[in-house]
């Protein structure tokens, strides 16, 4: 048996995460994870990859209305763009012309500001829709609704690190309390109350996991990826954390107890 030790979701793509006590699981995510993003003028999806700095805008969510604060700017409150905001078509890696809502031009300037590049800030305002996907629709998120990490494998690597680092350096919705490093990787359909996840790939990692989550900065160049290399390479990257879809949605909280059906 093994039990929820975190929940986390990221309003804006690549923006600093929020730590939950429940997860509201819709088709296409959790509710109020990446339904908004940062693009560039020309609609490319932005990143810490890129924007280091993005780590460092807080965000916080008010019911739908998302809150922007950092840096020496005033604090940014924003209304979900409704049907008369301008549409704007947008990408994601390979998925091109997601339809979305632009959030004008405060939020443009706000933002842009702070990263030192101009930059909009715009809102997916019909997930059921915007994204199809082989298994149905997916927010902003990179590719899958919903990111899985196991405790215990956090603990292995750090184990080999010499200076260890937390689990957000890795942007999971679920992290798992477990005992067995890796368990993850055999891991294919967990039930949690009503709800049952799918996991169906690993989530190869990129230059983000150098990245401090409250500074922005890069404490140790390569690492932890370059320790990661040396034992958890696999076809397709370095691994760390299942992606998942959701089978049948619902609520999930702190604690709940999590069973593995397969």
């Amino acid at each position: 048996m093994t039990r929820i030790a975190a929940l986390y979701i990221h309003p804006v793509k690549s923006l600093h995460r929020i730590d939950v006590a429940a997860l509201d699981l819709e088709p296409w995510g959790p509710r109020g994870d990446r339904r908004w993003l940062v693009v560039s003028p020309e609609g490319k999806f932005m990143t810490q990859r890129q924007y280091p700095a993005m780590a460092r805008i807080i965000t916080a969510l008010e019911g739908e209305n998302l809150h922007l604060s950092g840096g020496t700017a005033a604090p940014l409150m924003l209304v979900p763009p409704g049907p008369d905001a301008p549409l704007a078509l947008v990408s994601v890696w390979k998925d091109r012309d997601i339809e979305a809502r632009d959030a004008g031009d405060a939020a443009a300037e706000w933002v842009s500001t702070f990263l030192e590049t101009p930059c909009r800030l715009v809102y997916m305002a019909a997930p059921e829709r915007a994204r199809p996907a082989e298994f149905g629709s997916v927010s902003f998120a990179d590719g899958f609704p919903l990111l899985v990490t196991n405790t215990a494998s956090l603990t292995d690597l750090n184990e080999r690190l010499d200076q260890p680092v937390p689990m957000e350096r890795f942007r999971p919705n679920i992290v798992v309390e477990s005992e067995t490093p890796w368990a993850e990787d055999t891991w294919r359909i967990l039930k949690i109350g009503s709800v049952e996840l799918e996991l169906v790939k690993p989530c190869s990692r990129c230059i983000v996991t150098t990245i401090d989550q409250e500074t922005g900065t890069i404490p140790v160049a390569r690492e932890p990826l370059r320790t990661m290399t040396g034992f958890r390479h696999q076809p397709g990257g370095v691994m760390f954390g299942q992606n998942a879809i959701i089978r049948r949605g619902g609520a999930i909280r702190l604690g709940d107890r999590i069973d593995c059906l397969a």
